[in-house]
This record gives C-alpha cells, structure tokens and sequence, in this order.
C-alpha cells in the first residue's frame, strides 16, 4: 500500500478531475492570440503557460473571438499586413482585433488582469518623411522582454558584443554587464535604429554604448570596436578561451608566457590538463555550429525512443 499522498499521484486525472485542477478562466471577454513566427514555439507555450495559470483566455489561433493579436519582434507595417489579409478571409462584420506589442501583454500579466491598451503599447507605423517607428516604453529587465539571435540590429550588437568580450577578457565585470545590457536592449527594438534619438529614453542604454552606437550610425564603423578586433591580445585571449576548460585567468597567463596559437599549446603539453587536452584535440567539432538539419534528426530520434517507452507521450 502506497501511504495516502503518494497514491494521490500515482495516477494522473482524467475527465471531471483534470479539468477541476485547470486554471479558471477569469477574462473570458478578452480571448488572446500570440502569433508564433516571430516569437517561437517554446516561447509562445511558455507564455500561454504562464497567461492561462493567472486567468486569461488565450486561444491557439486567431478566429472571430480574439480581441487582442500580440506579436513579438514585428513591425508595424507587418502587423497591419497579416491583419489585412486575416480580415479579408474573416466573416461580413467581424471587428479587427486590437495588435499591441508584448508590452500590454507584460504588463497585463504584471497587473493580473488586461490592461487598457495605451499609446505607449500601439505598435507606431512609419508615415512619410517619418522614418522608422520609435519605441516608447521597454521593460527595464531583460528577462521581461525578446532578445532573439536574430532581430534588426546585428550590426550594432555586435559591435557591443565585441566589447563584452574585450572588458571580459581584462575582468571588468562593470563594463561587461554595460555592454551586455546595451545589447540586450537594441536587439529587442521593433525596428532597425538609424538615428540615435531613436534610443531616447529607453533602459539599460548607457553613455558608452551610445557613443558607440553613435559612430557606427554616423561612420559604419566604431573606432574602439575595430582597434579592439585587430588587437593581438584580444585575437588570443578569444582564441584560447574558446578551447573547453579554458577560463579568462588561464587564457591571461598563456597570453603573458608568450603563448599566441593552438600549435604553441600543443607543444608545451605540460601546460594542459586532460580537460584542456581532450577540448585542444575537439576544438574544431566543438567550435562548428550545429546544423538545423542536425537538430531536427536528432529530435527524430529522441520522439521515436520516447514512443516507444512512453506510446502516447506528446511529442513537444
């Protein structure tokens, strides 16, 4: 005999159980669609996951119900073309659903309820003359807002990421977390940045990394940036730290005994612990990125050996 907690969750609920362990459904009157193909699949379930657990109604595709369509990482001009060419197909009468960005959908999940939707969470359409839109609200923290690998302002982050790795390498954990910050922030924007008063008022933002930003808007080129990339230590210490368990102080030291290429490693064996040795001799396989193609093999193989231990188990 299992003790009486322990039988409780031997069995999982079914019927009238499971569905009294569900969430209510506390906003009934306000039914939400996250558009997945700029915010993914994983993040999009995380956020139902998260929106359904505090009440709101979120429903998996966009039909006549939905009030509110929230994207991510979209710009105007896009939203109001997948919204035209919905309600082309959608019935006579049918109203358009409100498209704010992620902000209102934050900020409801913030205040447990929906929020009015307000100018600072309207996505702002370019007119003429006007430019690219300008964002009026960010969230302070990163982890309340997108930072996907790709977004508007790969140049600009990189340029910051650059730098991250230039102070990192020198152990300044101050600029590092400047730089990373700064980063964060322009590949959440909506749009690409062409002036820098696009960048008025928003978070994390530093002088720094605004003058930065500044010279490559102005020039395509940030000085600091490009005498960091063409420096000899930077070139070794990222070269070094990139073999498996090789840290910063490691790498600092190697650099100082005059130590510049992995050929100068493997001719001082002396100097590498197995760990070192075994990342030395991998480092090509390790340094390749992992293909798409890959990954969804992989996946293949892992839902097929799941079936078979688990039939029936979901399959993402």
């Amino acid at each position: 005999m299992l003790p009486k907690r322990r039988q409780a969750r031997a069995g999982s609920p079914s019927g009238d159980a499971a569905s009294s362990m569900l969430p209510s459904t506390r906003f009934p009157g306000v039914p939400i669609n996250l558009v997945e193909p700029h915010m993914g699949r994983s993040h999009r379930a995380f956020l139902t996951r998260l929106a359904c657990s505090k009440g709101f109604l979120v429903l998996d595709s966009c039909s006549s119900e939905v009030t509110h369509v929230v994207m991510e990482q979209t710009s105007a001009e896009e939203a109001i073309s997948w919204q035209e060419h919905r309600m082309a197909a959608a019935p006579p009468g049918c109203s358009p659903p409100a498209l704010p960005d992620i902000s209102w959908f934050t900020e409801s999940l913030a205040a447990g309820q929906p929020v009015p939707v307000e100018c600072r969470h309207r996505l702002e359409v370019a007119g003429p003359g006007k430019g690219p839109p300008s964002p009026s609200w960010m969230p302070t923290y990163a982890c309340q807002r997108p930072t996907p690998l790709t977004h508007h302002n790969t140049s600009l982050t990189e340029a910051l990421e650059t730098l991250v790795e230039a102070v990192g390498f020198e152990g300044s954990e101050g600029g590092l977390l400047a730089f990373c910050r700064g980063a964060s922030v322009l590949k959440a924007l909506p749009s690409p940045v062409t002036r820098l008063s696009q960048l008025q008022g928003l978070p994390q933002l530093g002088e720094h990394s605004s003058r930065v930003v500044q010279e490559l808007l102005e020039h395509g080129v940030c000085e600091e940036v490009e005498t960091v990339r063409s420096s000899e230590r930077y070139q070794t210490m990222k070269l070094f730290t990139q073999v498996f368990g090789v840290g910063v102080r490691t790498a600092d030291r190697w650099y100082w005994e005059g130590l510049r290429t992995l050929d100068d490693l493997r001719e001082q064996p002396q100097k590498l612990t197995q760990q070192r040795k075994a990342g030395l001799q991998h480092h090509q396989d390790l340094s390749t990125p992992v293909l798409r193609s890959d990954v969804d093999a992989l996946q293949q193989v892992v839902e097929e050996a799941v079936g078979q231990a688990m039939p029936g188990a979901p399959s993402h």
